[in-house]
């Protein structure tokens, strides 16, 4: 009996020594492989200091130099604050709506997109989603290239957009 004690006490002391050699052996290699892929990896180009963006409530900041000849937007000054790295502007929708001049289906080449109605309503139609209706204080993405539409809106429509990057194309389609 007093064989058996010191032969389990001998087998566990082994296992354990076995398992901390395994531990160890494990550990070592993934710092070595750690330290492959930081030296392994491009250095990111740093992005210049964004700084503060403020913009205040007035009638004549809003221009129809924008992207769509039927709307007028009002920068919020994100673009220039963030070095391009994104874009947010007020969007007025001008009524009446007229569909022949709206309703083209389009997609912007963006990495990312988010529409929020800060009054009225407008009617849009996103491949794979359909027609939805979008009311104040409806908010939406629209994925990177996702065909999209206007397809109505009130008179007094007003949309918050944001954009990443500041830049980007729109590509119109034939529907």
């Amino acid at each position: 009996m007093a064989k058996q004690k010191a032969s389990r006490s001998a087998t566990k002391a082994a296992v354990k020594k076995r398992s901390g050699a395994k531990v160890a052996a494990r550990s070592s290699a993934r710092k070595a492989v750690k330290a492959k892929a930081r030296t392994a990896a491009p250095k990111k180009a740093a992005r210049p200091r964004q700084r503060i963006a403020i913009s205040h409530h007035r009638e004549e900041d809003f221009k129809a130099d924008g992207l769509r000849a039927y709307a007028k937007y009002r920068d919020l000054g994100i673009a220039e604050a963030t070095h391009g790295l994104a874009q947010a502007h007020v969007i007025r929708l001008q009524g009446p709506c007229n569909p022949a001049e709206v309703s083209k289906l389009h997609f912007h080449d963006v990495e990312f997109q988010m529409v929020y109605v800060l009054k009225g309503w407008v009617k849009t139609y996103m491949d794979g989603q359909g027609e939805t209706l979008m009311k104040e204080g409806s908010a939406w993405t629209q994925p990177p290239k996702i065909k999209h539409m206007i397809l109505d809106y009130s008179d007094d429509v007003e949309l918050l957009e944001v954009i990443l990057p500041a830049e980007f194309k729109t590509v119109e389609l034939k529907a």
